[in-house]
């Protein structure tokens, strides 16, 4: 991997400054994120409190669920690193949401087949997924079930410990199992301020183990705020290509770069009227065609949440089956307004 650390300390000298810049410090001591503004204004506290009617008085925008095309499973928000702008809050001690068990998701997947919900996917994530004993039953339960299977993974030392159970899924389901792995950034500096030190190596050494073993591959990234989605996507297939990595960076569903995801910066509020304003159709929205299951620490059974963003948010919560949870989903967050409406972005990648 010569070629590919001489593309780090080279490449990245610029953006090992700009970090230096915004935080006050070097890359590896930071303690603000570099994907976040902390100059720009905060959110108006008076915002984002009525789900039907915004600030300024208009009808705030819902979403219907047109159909689950994807179920998300949270396994657990326990994670063996804390990233700085983790908008789940993930870390080694927060178990606010805790491990779900493999019977309860066979429990929803059964749900699925019982009221013929046309289901695509079946998503994972966490927390760090494999930080979940339970997770390689979940994997063939999704995968057995004959959908797409995709987990979200930091592709670090929980990963690893599952490499003989991987590889056999692998053998028996191919590319029905698809593995994205967070890199926050193509250089060490940028992604090392957001997700600490020593962060990089074990990254970048799970992410070739799963080239090298023939697994479907996505990344999940980001890019900073003067930085172009074109500079940003030549950065990352500049360092795959140096890893002898092949993966179309310009297929966003093999590279999703994520936006900002500061719940105090402010953000608009989203109408009724903004469909038309924007150009949006409120059906290309993520809660128009996904849900999450979550399992609340003391909480004797799981919950179905709205999406993967709010998850901790009462407002969220939609029952405790699927069924329930088939509602329409008030978009009273400012993560409706930054990654989904105006950012377009979308966990499945779709």
């Amino acid at each position: 991997m010569s070629r590919f650390h001489g593309h780090t300390e080279g490449g990245a000298t610029r953006l090992d400054q700009r970090t230096k810049e915004r935080t006050g410090g070097a890359a590896s001591s930071v303690t603000v994120s570099p994907f976040v503004s902390p100059l720009a204004p905060r959110m108006d506290p008076l915002k984002f409190r009525d789900p039907f009617i915004t600030l300024d008085g208009s009808r705030r925008a819902g979403v219907a669920l047109t159909g689950l095309d994807t179920l998300w499973f949270n396994t657990g928000t326990l994670c063996n690193i804390a990233c700085l702008s983790c908008y789940i809050d993930s870390s080694p001690r927060n178990d606010a949401l805790v491990y779900l068990s493999a019977l309860e998701v066979a429990g929803y997947l059964a749900e699925i087949e019982a009221t013929g919900l046309v289901t695509r996917e079946i998503g994972f994530t966490g927390g760090e997924p494999f930080m979940n004993a339970e997770i390689i039953s979940m994997l063939e339960a999704a995968l057995a079930s004959g959908r797409q299977t995709l987990v979200l993974t930091n592709a670090m030392r929980p990963m690893r410990r599952f490499e003989r159970q991987l590889v056999e899924l692998r053998s028996r389901y191919g590319d029905a199992l698809t593995m994205r792995v967070s890199l926050d950034h193509y250089s060490q500096p940028i992604h090392e301020a957001e997700r600490g030190a020593d962060t990089w190596t074990p990254a970048i050494a799970g992410l070739v183990w799963l080239a090298q073993n023939g697994f479907s591959l996505a990344i999940a990234g980001r890019r900073l705020g003067d930085e172009t989605e074109e500079a940003a996507r030549a950065g990352y297939a500049e360092l795959l290509a140096g890893l002898g990595i092949t993966l179309n960076v310009n297929d966003p569903s093999r590279l999703i770069l994520f936006p900002e995801m500061d719940a105090t910066r402010d953000a608009p509020e989203i109408t009724e009227a903004c469909w038309g304003i924007l150009n949006v159709a409120p059906e290309s929205m993520m809660c128009a065609t996904s849900r999450m299951v979550v399992k609340r620490k003391g909480a004797p059974r799981p919950v179905v949440v709205a999406c993967t963003l709010t998850p901790y948010d009462p407002q969220f919560e939609l029952g405790e089956t699927l069924a329930e949870a088939a509602g329409t989903v008030q978009l009273n967050h400012p993560h409706c307004a930054r990654f989904c409406v105006l950012g377009g972005a979308s966990c499945s990648g779709r």
